[in-house]
């Protein structure tokens, strides 16, 4: 999948390589998934969005700075053979980024284009003081296209993160029973995935019932799971900073014909869709593939989101199955989510994630796509 090697050290080749086509003399990145990316260290960063850390890569150099909250941690967690070195020097980011372009006598370095406005500005300033001159071109998601496609060490943490997640609906469908609420059935949902190795949640987990379900990103709510509801829920293990996502629809007793029918469309788009995905297809043909099964069917007006994403450190990476094309490569790994959902009445999604191969797509999601009747 990758001429690079796995780990952070393939990860620095990749970017350096990117450096040398473009004739950057160095990169600063202060993007946390994309910091967690290129150092390999676990369990340290806490995605905030407070931005302590950035690094700065020359071709010949990985320097990286944080503050005193974290320093012994990234010590402590760092792989071993890393390449990165550590300081928490006193003074602002943007300083010690203009002073390590001083110092390397950079004249072109490249910044992320999701960059603050105050943090650009501040390395302005700072080469001002010094009298210093230098380009600060913008990436445009460069790093993020990269991350799209996954070394076998991550491929590894992302099918270990699925496990669980898999492991926490077979637990659910003996928990689920009418008269729980959205909230208890969320609680026991998130406590298992805990208990049973998940470090984190892969994003704030979705559990609608009855109407309820109609709204893709219904927040779990006191409503009272009633027999013969739809129970839709839509979450994911992060483990190691890696994300699963998994959505699955149970109905609580026998289900109507038109409980039935709805299920089925949305299996079979998604089956469709996924049977033909492969490295090189454009994200947009799959999704307008699903557009028109269930516009065919006579849904089409209820059913608006995207087909898909990528997952990684974050929870929507690089590729996209949306209205926007952009070709997907092997490696990638990606959901394939269509959905149905008719207001006041119910909705219905079904969702696996995994890894896209030059012959298809192979989903690290092992929990059935049969409708899962819960007795009752």
């Amino acid at each position: 999948m990758s001429e690079f090697a796995a780990g952070p050290e393939g990860r620095v080749a990749r970017v350096r390589k990117m450096m040398e086509e473009r004739g950057y003399d160095a990169v600063v990145v202060r993007d946390e998934a994309n910091l967690r990316w290129l150092t390999g260290v676990t369990g340290v960063f806490d995605f905030t969005f407070e931005f302590p850390h950035a690094a700065f890569l020359t071709p010949a150099d990985c320097w990286f700075h944080t503050d005193s909250r974290y320093f012994n941690s990234f010590q402590e967690n760092t792989p071993e053979g890393s390449p990165w070195v550590y300081d928490m020097d006193e003074g602002t980011i943007p300083d010690w980024v203009a002073n390590k372009i001083a110092q390397n006598k950079c004249r072109v370095v490249a910044v992320e284009d999701d960059m603050q406005l105050n943090f650009y500005q501040g390395i302005q300033r700072g080469l001002e003081d010094k009298s210093v001159a230098c380009m600060l071109p913008q990436m445009h998601g460069d790093i993020r296209l990269m991350r799209a496609v996954k070394d076998e060490e991550e491929i590894a943490l992302m099918r270990h993160a699925q496990s669980i997640t898999d492991a926490a609906f077979q637990h659910m469908l003996g928990y689920i029973k009418p008269g729980m609420t959205e909230k208890q059935v969320r609680n026991e949902l998130e406590n298992f995935m805990f208990a049973n190795g998940a470090d984190s949640l892969a994003f704030g987990s979705i559990v609608a019932s009855g109407p309820n379900t109609a709204n893709p990103h219904a927040v779990p709510s006191d409503r009272v799971i009633e027999k013969g509801d739809f129970v839709l829920m839509d979450y994911g293990a992060g483990y190691k900073d890696y994300r699963s996502d998994m959505t699955r629809t149970v109905v609580m007793g026998e289900p109507t014909q038109q409980q039935l029918d709805l299920y089925a469309l949305v299996r079979r788009t998604h089956e469709e869709c996924a049977a033909a995905v492969h490295a090189g297809v454009d994200g947009n043909d799959i999704f307008k593939l699903s557009k028109k099964i269930i516009g065919d069917a006579g849904y089409g007006d209820y059913y608006n989101h995207g087909l898909g994403h990528g997952v990684g450190i974050d929870i929507h990476e690089l590729p996209m199955f949306g209205r926007k094309s952009n070709i997907v490569e092997a490696g990638a790994v990606i959901t394939m989510e269509p959905g149905v959902y008719l207001p006041g009445v119910g909705g219905v999604r079904l969702e696996d994630y995994g890894i896209v191969t030059e012959n298809g797509y192979e989903p690290f999601t092992e929990s059935s796509h049969d409708l899962q009747v819960i007795d009752c």
